[in-house]
């Protein structure tokens, strides 16, 4: 095979491995819909609960269901709180049934359950209540940016290690890439954006615990070694196979997950105005 079509084949399946890492991360994490379905009366219903919100409208959790004989409820409180369960009914709008849960401040969190009523007998679709979290509104213009170099730098650390794999050359310039794209999505725009959706710029170490943060600052760190390991070592492959193992490490973690939440029970006041209660 050519130098080329080797070249070639490698982008095909660094740009695959990416998008599969990217899909895997986004539906294992804590804000994927939770999808089901469930048999009513004959009738099999689908049904798609949302996990997070972003906006300062009430969030709706809406299910289909064209059998108006089918009605339902949803229970729901603050997650981390002494709140009471709050029942409400769900309404009907354009063949769907609507559960509305009150808007939070960002980073706060609701516990929901979702139950289906007909003819006497109610379906409670989740064993466990699914929790959801509110957002503010992210600015498109901070936010594709933030998605489009945090993929790119993917991109080019995936490459970087078939390049390790199968080609044996120098990767300085690749994992340059890595590190610029990195800085610009994760470490710019990254706080930016969390900024908009949570209220804080960093709440990673040392002045929090956010996962999110973490891993970035993190994989960061190993590619600024393997950097400059590899500009007085263009031949070394250690530090660079250990940057990709932490970079593919880190997209294997759930997206979300520890992230940025409001703990009520800490509060001194555990019924503040935004309570759902009242």
């Amino acid at each position: 095979m050519g130098s080329k079509l080797k070249n070639v084949l490698l982008w095909v399946i660094a740009i695959l491995m990416t998008m599969a890492l990217v899909i895997y991360q986004r539906a294992t994490g804590p804000t994927y819909p939770v999808r089901g379905e469930v048999i009513i009366d004959g009738e099999i219903v689908d049904y798609k609960l949302i996990r997070t919100f972003g906006g300062e409208k009430d969030a709706l959790v809406e299910i289909d269901i064209e059998n108006e004989e089918i009605t339902g409820h949803i229970t729901l409180k603050r997650y981390k709180s002494f709140d009471e369960w709050a029942t409400s009914d769900m309404f009907r709008n354009q063949g769907k049934l609507v559960g509305v849960i009150p808007n939070q401040p960002p980073a706060g969190k609701v516990e929901y359950v979702i139950t289906l009523v007909s003819n006497g007998v109610e379906y409670i679709l989740t064993e466990e209540p699914i929790v959801i979290r509110f957002k503010g509104a992210v600015p498109t213009p901070i936010l594709y940016p933030h998605i489009f170099f945090m993929f790119i730098s993917l991109l080019f650390a995936l490459r970087v290690g078939l390049e390790i794999f199968f080609r044996g050359i120098d990767t300085k310039y690749y994992s340059g890439v890595v590190i610029i794209t990195l800085f610009f999505g994760g470490l710019v725009l990254g706080p930016i954006v969390q900024k908009y959706a949570f209220d804080a710029y960093w709440t990673g170490w040392p002045f929090g615990h956010d996962l999110t943060d973490n891993k970035t600052l993190f994989v960061f760190i190993c590619w600024v070694i393997a950097w400059f390991v590899l500009r007085r070592k263009p031949e070394n492959k250690v530090w660079p196979t250990i940057a990709v193992i932490a970079m593919l490490l880190v997209y294997a973690i759930p997206h979300s997950v520890m992230g940025s939440e409001i703990d009520h029970t800490k509060e001194a006041d555990s019924t503040p105005e935004t309570s759902i209660n009242e």
